[in-house]
């Protein structure tokens, strides 16, 4: 009896030894697999650090010349303007925008000058002044979230469960938000007022969207006297209810008047308050439906033109940042000499490799 009692104990205490030692393998096989990740980090950085210390010379001198090439750039190079002015868009139009913007880009690589003048009302003199046109969203951190918040609120809790911040912003175009800034550079400072007009009006004057602002503009209007006709009867009935009080208070027969509110003083009270809160809120809506009239008016319109005249731009685009000229050079051919001496390494190591095989 005793002997078989014994014997599942010991076949367990077996399986449990090998459980324990397979879980302190895989831990092992985890924080080896861990280290390994930051040893190799370290001694990328530590090749890194010495790979740079022993070419420091020639990347030193690299980001020296082109220091003065940046400095002999901008004395000799010809003068450059940006002019910019903001719009806002109150309808969908910033696709229609792009399209123009790229449309006119397009003639100003081809040199097609008395084209770009003819369409933008300009003097071909002028015309052939313009360097590129540039258009882009005028937007913070702030408004994005509040797009994606919106976003969110149109979709049904299923799907908006599945839409992550950060796909939205990959899938959200730039020409959706609803400020844009135009922007036109050039060789001469001229005034492009004429110029950022044309391109509004050129928006304006397109015929799906003056067909919707023609059906936008009956809607609101349609609304706003059925507000005001539903504002005027909630002050007949507010007067009609004080009339009524007036009268109970004068007399104690209020059955001999048209209109009966039962109830208790403070019930009285509360109705008077839901038909002052209700005028409230009809008044509130009108305010708002006369806005969204004002702003119907124009398809897309200026906001701002402070520099249609243009101001000179020394300045570079590098990784998104706006750089001046020397140092936007000093750190390009830091990098191309970075990435030339980078190369090489590699080669070396590959001829080393291959000796190996």
């Amino acid at each position: 009896m005793s002997t078989n009692s014994n014997t599942p104990n010991t076949s367990e205490e077996v399986d449990l030894g090998q459980l324990f030692k397979l879980i302190g393998n895989a831990f092992n096989r985890f924080f080896n697999f861990i280290y390994n990740i930051f040893k190799s980090i370290f001694l990328a950085f530590v090749w890194l650090v010495f790979f740079v210390k022993k070419r420091l010379i020639i990347l030193a001198l690299a980001a020296i010349l082109g220091f003065v090439y940046g400095v002999l750039n901008s004395k000799s190079a010809a003068p450059k303007y940006e002019s910019s002015v903001t719009v806002v868009q109150n309808y969908p139009t910033g696709e229609n925008l792009y399209n123009s913007v790229s449309y006119y880009n397009d003639l100003v690589r081809q040199g097609d000058y008395q084209t770009l003048g003819s369409v933008l009302n300009l003097e071909e003199e002028k015309a052939e002044s313009i360097i590129s046109f540039q258009v882009e969203p005028v937007v913070s951190e702030n408004d994005k979230l509040l797009a994606f918040n919106n976003y969110v609120k149109k979709l049904d809790s299923l799907a908006a469960t599945k839409i992550e911040y950060e796909d939205f912003l990959q899938n959200n175009e730039d020409y959706t938000h609803k400020y844009q800034q135009v922007k036109i550079n050039s060789t001469q400072r001229n005034s492009f007022k004429s110029v950022f007009e044309s391109i509004v009006e050129s928006i304006n004057s397109n015929p799906f969207f003056i067909n919707e602002q023609n059906k936008d503009i009956a809607g609101l209007n349609k609304t706003k006297e059925d507000l005001e006709i539903a504002l005027v009867k909630s002050d007949s009935l507010q007067s009609t209810y004080k009339r009524v009080l007036e009268q109970g208070l004068s007399s104690d027969k209020a059955s001999e008047i048209g209109i009966t509110f039962e109830g208790s003083g403070e019930t009285d009270k509360t109705k008077e308050y839901d038909l002052y809160k209700s005028d409230l809120v009809l008044r509130s809506e009108l305010v708002e439906i006369e806005r969204e009239l004002l702003d119907k008016q124009f398809i897309i319109e200026t906001i701002s033109n402070k520099q249609d005249s243009g101001f000179a731009s020394n300045t570079k685009t590098l990784f998104g940042k706006q750089l001046s000229v020397k140092l936007y050079y000093t750190i390009v051919l830091f990098l191309l000499a970075f990435i030339v001496l980078l190369g090489l390494e590699f080669f070396k190591f590959l001829e080393k490799y291959k000796t190996t095989i």
